[in-house]
């Protein structure tokens, strides 16, 4: 045995290089990475997979039917030589590492503690009938704790996960309300999208989402539904239904809808667009600046001759890199995005300043003003508390420039900062991982992204006692207002752009059923009278752009039993979906694959896959979740 060993330590060390050629070998790659650090412009050689692929199965085999220690000391030589040469992203057959078609790129590294590779003793030890398998397993499992730090960003770039810092802007879930105590609910409208994006990027890192980021209305209002269009007499039509709840037999859910109108896109005005770039040193890595600078330059081609384009960015100090530049001067626009690089702090109240006074010299009567900011919402210089924030943006909206804000980028995600913006800035907030994420919103739904046809609008709804015993609204935590604020114009509420929908979702528990979770008061009313079978009133206010009174919209809501299905079941399972996700004790033994039966049964037209996708992400949910 003490031969074999020997033999088993001579193989090792002549496997080893020598120190000064090991110091060498480290250098350059140092070199290397440096040089490339935060540069994903070129894509990097790919390895011959065949051959890689041919000297892995090689190894397996080898060190699966070996079963001496002599054969294990015979053939170690030749495995420390393989691992030498071979890089662990030459392994696309390990769990967690992924092979992109035309190029892998790399985030920043996240320091690893792994166990130290078996040494000659250790092999020593292995039981002669299982030493080979052993070895294998132990092997692989070496090289799996190098690549389980691997995160794959959409179909096609890896990137290594940065230590967290990620904030997000939530409430707990909403409570259940009794309509004796508290019959009115008043909210504003929410089509931001950000918490669907975060949702998505988190499962396809392999890991369930953070239960504060998932934000249910977000995650519902993502999809386009084809609800009615308006009949001319306000700029969106509202639909209400009521339907059986899919996962509780006693209750209802009130759906109600709202679709924007789609103008003709020759009519639209000239549109003056001021894109303010977070250029810090946090933006580093493919999924921040790299995929910001290809996403803007998709959707230059959306724009209009006579639409204008500025860039500022921010970073230790503000500057303007493109000055306001017709949109027919593509090559300018995108030699600007070309030159831009990460470094630096993060100047955002500078940035937000310039950009501000930059869009009021491109102002002209008619045309649209917007600033859209792109950033992972890092605003550690300046003003960095949200209500700080909140308050300048809201001095700033009434010039009649708008605020949206694009998130990129995981890690130090500040979604409470692009909340803050997004909400006071009658605009909206998108996250982009992809660059399928980056068509939707800047492609494919532009116009309603930068159009708006209704800004204010808020809802609210008065529950019939007589008929609903009690009820929650599903999601909207962060958009609740008071009663009050309802016929007050001075409140801020969201804001609807051009063909877009937005839908709210209650689930009601009508009097007299087994659901009904509370019990009655004793000292209570003993009989609520009705002067009708109404389940309740729908009032909604909205403001025209521009205008400073808003419009009134009331209907009352009516009980039906019309079966749950169409557009209403699938927004449905979106929101059993989220409330999976942030654990929502009201689903009782509903489960994701009740949430993907209800999908697949509903998922309609789907001409660019969005609601596959979703059933897709519903499946790994379901499976992370065991």
């Amino acid at each position: 045995m003490t031969d074999e060993i020997d033999k088993l330590r001579a193989a090792m060390d002549a496997a080893a290089p020598a120190p000064t050629k090991k110091a060498e070998t480290l250098a350059r790659a140092m070199e290397s990475f440096d040089a490339h650090q935060g540069s994903a412009d070129r894509a990097r050689p790919k390895p011959d997979r065949r051959q890689t692929r041919r000297l892995w199965q090689g190894v397996q085999n080898m060190l699966n039917t070996i079963t001496t220690r002599g054969g294990i000391a015979a053939t170690t030589a030749l495995v420390a030589v393989g691992l030498v040469a071979v890089l662990p992203g030459d392994f696309p057959n390990i769990p967690g590492v992924y092979e992109r078609q035309e190029e892998v790129v790399f985030g920043e590294p996240e320091p690893i503690e792994a166990e130290p590779m078996m040494d000659a003793e250790a092999f020593a030890a292995v039981p002669e009938a299982t030493g080979g398998q052993t070895m294998g397993r132990a092997l692989s499992g070496q090289l799996s704790q190098l690549s389980q730090h691997s995160r794959l960003i959409d179909n096609d770039v890896i990137i290594l996960p940065e230590p967290s810092t990620e904030a997000f802007a939530n409430q707990p879930p909403s409570a259940l309300k009794i309509t004796t105590e508290d019959p009115v609910a008043t909210f504003s409208a929410d089509i931001d999208t950000a918490s669907y994006g975060i949702v998505r990027s988190s499962l396809k890192w392999g890991q369930m989402p953070p239960p504060e980021a998932v934000r249910i209305e977000e995650m519902v209002n993502y999809f386009p539904y084809a609800y009615p269009g308006p009949d001319g007499a306000h700029p969106f039509q509202p639909t209400v239904t009521v339907a059986q709840t899919p996962w509780n037999p006693g209750t209802r859910l009130l759906h109600i809808a709202v679709q924007g109108e789609m103008p003709e896109i020759d009519a639209r005005p000239p549109l003056n667009l001021v894109f303010l770039i977070d250029t810090s040193g946090s933006m580093q890595g493919p999924a921040k600046l790299p995929l910001l600078k290809r996403s803007f330059a998709m959707m230059l081609g959306e724009l209009r001759p006579d639409d204008q384009v500025a860039i500022v960015t921010y970073a230790g100090s503000a500057g303007q890199v493109l000055a306001p530049t017709p949109a027919s001067e593509r090559d300018t626009i995108l030699d600007a995005l070309d030159q831009l690089e990460a470094g630096g702090s993060t100047a955002g109240q500078a940035g937000l300043q310039q950009a501000y006074a930059l869009a009021e010299t491109m102002a002209e009567d008619g045309d649209v003003s917007r600033v859209i900011l792109a950033t992972d919402g890092d605003f550690n210089v300046g003003l960095s508390d949200p209500e700080a924030l909140k308050t300048y943006i809201e001095d700033k909206r009434d010039s009649g420039t708008y605020l949206s804000v694009l998130g990129f980028g995981r890690g130090n995600l500040d979604d409470a900062t692009m909340q803050a913006l997004a909400q006071n800035g009658n605009g909206t907030a998108s996250y982009i991982d992809t660059l399928a994420e980056a068509r939707k919103v800047l492609v494919d739904q532009l116009t309603g992204a930068l159009f708006p046809i209704a800004d204010d609008l808020k809802f609210q709804v008065e529950f019939n006692p007589a008929q609903i015993a009690e009820y929650r609204l599903i999601g909207y935590e962060t958009r609740t207002l008071n009663r009050e604020d309802f016929n007050n114009d001075r409140v801020d509420a969201g804001d609807i752009g051009a063909g877009h929908s937005v839908t709210a979702i209650f689930e009601v528990a009508p009097v007299g059923s087994d659901a009904v979770l509370t019990d009655a008061l004793r000292y209570g009313q003993a009989e609520v009278q009705s002067a009708s079978g109404e389940l309740g009133f729908l009032k909604i206010r909205y403001k025209r752009p521009g205008e400073d009174t808003s419009t009134l919209i009331e209907t009352p809501i009516l009980p039906s039993n019309a079966p749950l299905e169409g557009e209403a079941a699938f927004s449905a399972a979106i929101a059993g979906f989220g409330s999976l996700l942030r654990g929502v004790d009201y689903l009782g033994d509903w489960t994701y694959a009740d949430a993907i039966a209800l999908a697949n049964a509903n998922r309609g037209e789907d001409p660019f896959g969005y609601r596959s996708e979703a059933v897709t992400l519903m499946r790994m949910a379901q499976t992370f979740d065991r």
